[in-house]
């Protein structure tokens, strides 16, 4: 009889492996795999395995599925066959298991160089057992030989299913089912040259796999669509250009060139976007809430801007992620300047990524006089001064917002420069602030309550 052998550390120690003598490691037994994978930790997996089937009905393993399959997702088509039952068998082969697995049962306890009969009582945090009439906890250097290996323990996870067939012979069999455990993501690396007004994109995808199994050769698509995908710090007009990629209904598909082994608690990065000298440029905002005023001046937002179009941009669209800026240095190194997400972006649009604050570029909003004209309305004036310590002039884009809600309606009665309404709630000027200098703004509100 194959005998099981454990070394045992000392109770409350973690358990080191299993040693199974005369006994090889299995092949993986899975066919010819596809992996679709999602951004919510979602991925569906399409195996095909040649099944040799009696007639009538059988009971079939299929080792090497996810250990986070969604078992009530699970399908199988085989020609001439049906499923009566299915079991996923999640209870894998490890130290804790077989000895969880053998209270109450007779095993042999190594200490020493003898051979010592034993009875498990109780296994947490390490293994009471009883040897000679005594109850003892077993040591570190305690080894425990098992009988034999528990049938409901498995060395990989299984789906077992029971089919009735209406002939024997071969036939091909395609196992699908939806598992947890695997995602992955879009990165973005963008190199700025200011002075040139370009940018450098490369676009790469991480796959990332905690399903509990290796997928071995597979055919891998990527699928890029769905909520929860906002881009933070960052502000899109959205494009109406149909990028030239699959499309499942809404989605897009970004597949992984050739096939790919995804192995388990493994990260694998693929390019999918590498575009050079599309046009970026960089500009100063702020926005300033209604009323907003403050004490001390605060720095204006450093944006990139560039678009996703065809002609003139990255020419593709852009599944949500990050994108890391860079530029380089006087030496000519690049250098990191910051970070911000953005959402799914269709191609044709146009993105603006806040990589910070500019260190030399301020605004202080100062509200100089409100006064009550009626019993509905308001007359608000508000100066903003603009600084630069820069050796080059700026130009910054303030916006003024909260101009309208449910409960007031604001509109402009003088201002010391021309503004453009971006929309019902915000007005926008672009005040240019000299080298070494400042600049103001003065606007008079007019609201009605």
């Amino acid at each position: 009889m194959r005998r099981l052998t454990l070394a045992l550390a000392a109770a409350g120690a973690a358990l080191p492996g299993i040693a199974i003598a005369q006994t090889a490691p299995a092949p993986n037994a899975q066919g010819d795999v596809s992996v679709t994978i999602y951004n919510n930790n979602l991925a569906l997996v399409q195996d095909k395995r040649e099944l040799r089937l009696p007639a009538g009905k059988s009971k079939q393993d299929f080792p090497d599925v996810s250990a986070q399959i969604r078992p009530e997702t699970v399908t199988l088509a085989a020609p001439g066959a049906t499923i009566v039952e299915q079991n996923f068998d999640f209870d894998l082969l490890t130290p804790e298991a077989l000895m969880e697995k053998a209270v109450g049962q007779n095993v042999t306890v190594v200490r020493g160089g003898q051979s010592l009969p034993a009875k498990v009582l109780a296994y947490n945090e390490g293994a009471v057992v009883e040897i000679g009439g005594r109850i003892e906890v077993l040591g570190k250097d305690d080894r425990v030989v098992f009988p034999a290996l528990p049938p409901s323990l498995r060395a990989r996870p299984t789906l077992s299913v029971t089919l009735d067939a209406d002939a024997a012979g071969p036939r091909p069999a395609t196992l699908s089912y939806l598992t947890f455990g695997m995602g992955w993501k879009s990165d973005y690396v963008a190199l700025f040259d200011e002075k040139a007004g370009k940018i450098d994109v490369q676009g790469w995808l991480t796959l990332t796999n905690n399903s509990g199994t290796t997928y071995n050769n597979a055919n891998t698509l990527l699928v890029a669509g769905g909520g929860g995908q906002r881009g933070a710090g960052s502000t899109m007009v959205p494009g109406t250009e149909t990028a030239g990629r699959e499309r499942i209904g809404d989605f897009y598909v970004y597949p992984i060139p050739g096939r790919v082994t995804i192995a388990q608690r493994q990260q694998k990065q693929v390019s999918f976007l590498d575009v050079a000298s599309a046009p970026a440029a960089k500009a100063y905002a702020y926005r300033n809430p209604w009323l907003g005023r403050q004490d001390q001046p605060r720095s204006v937002d450093t944006v990139l801007r560039f678009s996703s179009s065809k002609e003139g941009g990255l020419g593709d669209a852009l599944p949500a992620g990050t994108v890391r800026i860079y530029m380089r240095d006087a030496r000519g190194a690049p250098q990191f300047i910051g970070e911000n997400n953005i959402g799914h972006t269709p191609m044709g649009s146009r993105i603006a990524i806040k990589t910070g604050e500019a260190f030399d570029v301020k605004v202080k909003a100062v509200v100089q006089t409100r006064t009550r004209v009626s019993d509905s309305k308001w007359r608000t004036t508000m100066v903003y001064t603009l600084t630069n310590a820069r050796p080059e002039a700026a130009v910054v884009e303030l916006s003024q917002g909260g101009l309208d809600s449910w409960w007031k309606d604001t509109r402009i009665l003088e201002e010391t420069q021309p503004s453009e309404r971006v929309n019902a709630d915000e007005a926008l000027w672009k005040v240019s602030v000299p080298a070494n200098g400042e600049a103001s703004l003065t606007v008079t509100f007019e609201t009605r309550y």
